[in-house]
C-alpha cells in the first residue's frame, strides 16, 4: 500500500471555495461520468439536500457533484451554484431538452465561527465547481468547507480548537480510495495510530486536554444542552466498480474511521455523514474496502487536525503543542 495524492484518484475533481474573513466555505466533488453513491448519516442533526436519492430502493443511478458546505441550512444554497455550473458543461441526466445534474449536499454549522451572515451562496458553489478544473494543491486545512470548523465544543466555544479541511489516500495495486473530509465535532480528535489525543477540548487555561469524553461520563445524570454548532461531514471517492447498495453499506464501514478518532462520536449535537462514490472497473472484496476506506477516513480526519491553522481566535494543533 502507498500514500497518493487524492487528486490522482482518476474520474474525479476537487475544488474549493473560501470565505476567509467570514468563517466559512465550500468543498466539491465532481464526478462528469456520475459517480455510483451512498450515503450514511449515523450523527442525529444533519442538514443536507437531495439525499433521499441515494437510498438503494431510489432510481438514481448516478451522482455528478457532492457538496460539502459550511453555513448550516443556510449553505444548501451553494447547491445551486453548483448545479449551474454543471449545467453549463452539459453534465448531468439527460431529460432530452437538456440536463438536470444530480447534486447531494451536506453542510457543517460554523455560524459560531467569523461573521455569524457571512454563510456560502450559489456563487461560492459555481467557484468551487469552477475550482476543480485547475486546481493542483493538497485539499487540507483552512479551506473550502473546513475555513470555520472546529472541535471539542462540549463546554462551549471558549475551549474549543481550530481544525479545518483533511484528505489522505491510498492506492493497492490498481485500486485507489481517497477520503476528505470537515472534521467539525463535538468530541475530541486523537491519532488513528497511536491513540494519543491530538486536537479537542481544552482547560480554560489551554494548557492541558479537558477530555470531552471522561467530562460527558461525569455529568451523566445532568441535562445539559450542547448545541454549539457541529457535525463532521466526508466523501470517500474511490475507482473500484460498485453497486449502489454497496456504496451505502461501505458509507456506513467508513464511520468506523470516524469512532476511531474522534471521541465521543455520532451525538445528537453531531450531523456526521459520509457519502461514498465509486467511479471504476477495479473488482474488489467488499468488506476489505470497507475497513480500508475506514482507515482511510481516520487518517483524514487527522490530516485536518494537523494542516489546520490557528484562526477566528481558535488555536490549532500547530500552536497549542498540547
Amino acid at each position: 500500500m502507498k500514500e497518493i495524492n487524492i487528486r490522482d484518484i482518476e474520474g474525479f475533481r476537487i475544488g474549493n471555495a473560501t470565505n476567509a474573513e467570514g468563517g466559512t466555505g465550500t468543498t466539491v466533488i465532481i464526478c462528469e461520468e456520475g459517480a455510483m453513491t451512498g450515503l450514511s448519516v449515523l450523527g442525529a442533526a444533519p442538514a443536507s439536500r437531495e439525499t433521499e436519492l441515494l437510498k438503494p430502493l431510489m432510481a438514481c443511478d448516478a451522482v455528478h457533484a457532492v457538496t460539502l458546505t459550511g453555513g448550516s441550512a443556510y449553505g444548501l444554497n451553494a447547491t445551486d451554484g453548483v448545479l449551474k455550473y454543471l449545467e453549463e458543461k452539459g453534465i448531468g441526466f439527460d431529460v432530452g431538452l437538456g440536463v438536470v445534474p444530480i447534486t447531494p449536499t451536506s453542510a457543517i454549522f460554523d455560524l459560531v465561527v467569523g461573521d455569524f451572515n457571512a454563510r456560502p451562496t450559489a456563487d461560492m458553489g459555481y467557484a468551487a465547481a469552477a475550482d476543480s478544473e485547475t486546481a493542483t494543491d493538497v485539499p487540507h486545512g483552512n479551506m473550502g468547507v473546513g475555513t470555520g470548523a472546529t472541535a471539542g465544543k462540549f463546554k462551549g466555544m471558549e475551549q474549543c480548537m481550530k481544525t479545518g479541511l483533511g484528505s489522505y489516500a491510498v492506492q493497492i495495486g490498481d485500486l485507489k480510495v481517497g477520503a476528505i473530509v470537515a472534521v467539525n465535532a463535538l468530541g475530541d480528535i486523537f491519532d488513528a495510530d497511536t491513540g494519543k489525543q491530538l486536537a479537542g477540548m481544552t482547560n480554560a487555561e489551554q494548557t492541558a486536554f479537558d477530555n470531552v469524553q471522561q467530562t460527558m461520563w461525569e455529568s451523566v445524570q445532568q441535562d445539559k444542552n450542547v448545541f454549539t454548532g457541529n457535525t463532521t461531514i466526508g466523501c470517500v471517492i474511490t475507482n473500484a466498480k460498485l453497486r449502489k447498495d454497496q456504496c451505502c453499506k461501505l458509507a456506513e464501514m467508513t464511520h468506523d474511521g470516524y469512532a476511531r478518532v474522534i471521541r465521543p462520536v455520532h451525538t445528537t449535537a453531531d450531523g456526521d455523514s459520509i457519502y461514498y462514490m465509486a467511479h471504476g472497473d477495479v473488482e474488489v472484496y467488499q468488506d476489505a474496502l470497507g475497513d480500508l476506506s475506514a482507515y482511510v477516513m481516520s487518517k483524514a480526519i487527522n490530516d485536518a487536525v494537523r494542516s489546520a491553522e490557528s484562526a477566528y481566535g481558535f488555536k490549532a494543533a500547530c500552536d497549542l503543542n498540547l
